[in-house]
């Protein structure tokens, strides 16, 4: 979680973004991001802005330098980068800030037909091309999958996390875009699938819900079997890298659905 307040940062890191945002009046801390040092909402005299900072020091400082380079290429329902600013030995991004609650994928959530929207829309957009790079989905998974299981040139999410959707009446901004990799159309789907289990649904309700997505509709079986697979194995890894519980419950609901799809743990 974070551990800075936007006046705890360097007094120089704070005029830089004032130059661009205006003078802060008040800053409200938010309770988001893994990786982020600081998160708050700036209230300033143009509006209000989300800001989300890192020390340059941080392992994974390069990962919102990532999400300040592909943001111009996102879908039009991801809140746009208004700043990006580098000082005192911080990275700091301003955003538009997007209004709502987190996504609720339990059973029977009036959600739900709202996210096949927005995920429909994510499996057609397509990865932009270089100088902007993001990681190959092969890449990604290489560990875990034959390389032609998850290609493509899809732009893919990839964290599925509830919190990364916003709901705002019946629209859904769809925020931190830290860790996108580009590759099969349907994997956003897949993933949310996990999720699914993870509330409450039996796999083949979450199936039968992915089923209205286009790129589910086309993907192939096999390939979805085998990435389920490798949901398992990854989703193990990381539970046992870290304490928190819900890495655990993932990889169980991941478990849950590679079962169902024929396959599963093997450990």
């Amino acid at each position: 979680m974070p551990r800075f307040h936007w006046r705890q940062l360097p007094a120089p890191a704070r005029v830089a973004v004032e130059a661009r945002a205006g003078p802060v009046e008040r800053a409200t801390p938010v309770q988001a991001g893994s990786v982020a040092d600081m998160t708050a909402i700036l209230h300033t005299a143009g509006g209000e802005v989300f800001c989300k900072a890192v020390r340059e020091t941080h392992r994974l400082a390069w990962l919102h330098r990532r999400e300040a380079d592909i943001n111009a290429h996102l879908p039009m329902f991801v809140p746009r980068l208004r700043w990006h600013v580098e000082a005192a030995g911080w990275i700091l991004l301003g955003f538009d800030r997007a209004p709502g609650r987190h996504l609720d994928v339990a059973p029977g959530s009036s959600d739900l037909p709202w996210l096949a929207g927005t995920l429909t829309e994510m499996a057609a957009t397509r990865a932009p091309q270089p100088p902007v790079r993001i990681q190959p989905a092969t890449a990604r998974w290489a560990n875990y999958l034959a390389s032609d299981v998850v290609d493509g040139d899809t732009l893919v999410h990839t964290d599925m996390n509830t919190a990364n959707f916003l709901v705002d009446g019946e629209s859904i901004a769809v925020v931190d875009w830290a860790m996108p990799c580009h590759g099969a159309p349907w994997l956003d789907s897949a993933l949310m699938v996990v999720r699914l289990i993870r509330a409450g649904h039996t796999p083949a309700q979450a199936e039968q819900w992915a089923e209205q997505l286009p790129a589910w509709q086309v993907a192939l079986p096999d390939a979805v079997t085998a990435f389920a697979g490798a949901c398992v194995e990854r989703g193990k890894e990381w539970a046992e890298r870290s304490p928190a519980p819900h890495l655990r419950e993932l990889a169980d609901a991941a478990d849950r659905w590679a079962r169902h799809r024929g396959t599963g743990s093997t450990r």
